[in-house]
């Protein structure tokens, strides 16, 4: 049996548009065993997605003596690492436990040093979505077919490994028959652009006018500094969730409810990956806007204010007048249109 180690040790997001490198690996190479090399907050992901075989938690290896590394990444055996995101120090431990296999990009110097595969990848002018390239990495294993955005989407999959929690369960299921739950994220921790508290809450209001159940998500740190804004929209809102749940009982919110809104945020691409209405607002900027990184996934869609390639926020982030310019009615029009979703419920691989 062939192992392979997949390395992306960056945020949520990045990792769920990584797992379609796993899942074409399972169907190019019946039998393989998968191992995603990332950190603990991602590990709940890896958990989630049937392609992967086994989680190697890069915090933990950091804090080791490197003796103690190479013993870790050895254990594996395995035949080749997957570079996806550049780093260094992987690189480098690969190199020295011989992994016969070390795939990475000619853009880092030094991959020229530590991998014996190199791949031609410019992400920056790419027109292809950010899974697609991080499938150009399988080209050093003689697999040269590129699949098409809608083959990719189906290997950006995932399900809930552990069941919602039962106050959760009966809050979601206090609804009328007509009813959606819709859960709000207004924040992304500084990853993408934002829509604006402003529009958040309008929307939340105008989603509870149409009579419709409205849920906000969040980290703590981030209730704490929604609290006056929360405090002031308590009346449409369903449910406040912010830094209640760790990422597993957050996946198996989303999958329990019908879909989700939010910008480019790692919680977008988890609604999208678990088969959820997933609604994402981007700023037409390359490179974040959705041509690279809509979210994936049966029921995934986006909106976006019609400026191609506009550059004006480019170096002040918090003033992007494009994605202000999408109003709260665009999104609720695009919300009306959603049906109930049966309940996604959780699965041991």
């Amino acid at each position: 049996m062939k192992t392979f180690i997949v390395s992306r040790t960056d945020a949520i997001g990045d990792v769920v548009l990584t797992l379609p490198v796993c899942g074409h690996l399972k169907q190019l190479i019946p039998g393989c065993r998968v191992v995603l090399l990332g950190r603990t907050y991602t590990q709940a992901v890896a958990e989630a997605c049937p392609w992967v075989d086994a989680f190697l938690n890069y915090d933990e290896l950091e804090t080791r003596e490197e003796r103690e590394q190479l013993a870790m990444l050895q254990s594996q055996k395995a035949d080749a690492i997957l570079h996806v995101f550049p780093n260094k120090h992987i690189a480098q431990l690969a190199r020295k436990v011989k992994i016969p296999v070390r795939i990475g990009t000619r853009s880092r110097w030094f991959h020229w040093l530590t991998c014996n595969k190199l791949v031609t990848l410019s992400r920056r002018h790419s027109q292809l979505h950010e899974a697609q390239l991080n499938l150009k990495l399988l080209q050093a294993l003689d697999y040269v077919e590129q699949p098409s955005l809608a083959q990719v989407a189906q290997l950006v999959r995932l399900r809930p490994t552990v069941s919602l929690a039962d106050g959760w369960r009966q809050l979601l299921a206090a609804r009328q028959p007509e009813q959606l739950n819709i859960i709000l994220h207004p924040r992304s921790r500084g990853s993408a652009r934002e829509w604006g508290l402003e529009h958040f809450g309008k929307l939340a209001h105008l989603l509870h006018k149409a009579g419709h159940r409205v849920f906000v998500t969040g980290t703590a740190a981030e209730g704490e500094e929604l609290r006056p804004w929360l405090a002031a929209h308590a009346t449409v809102l369903a449910g406040e969730l912010t830094g209640k749940l760790d990422l597993a009982q957050l996946m198996a919110f989303i999958a329990a409810a019908d879909g989700l809104v939010a910008a480019s945020t790692g919680p977008l691409h988890l609604a999208a990956a678990l088969g959820r209405h997933a609604l994402g607002l981007y700023p037409p900027m390359r490179p974040t806007h959705p041509g690279r990184w809509a979210p994936l996934g049966p029921h995934a869609e986006y909106l976006v204010f019609d400026r191609p390639d506009c550059n004006d926020c480019r170096q002040a982030p918090a003033s992007c007048t494009c994605i202000h310019a999408i109003a709260p009615l665009q999104v609720l029009e695009r919300i009306l249109t959603w049906q109930r979703l049966p309940v996604t419920t959780f699965a041991a691989f």
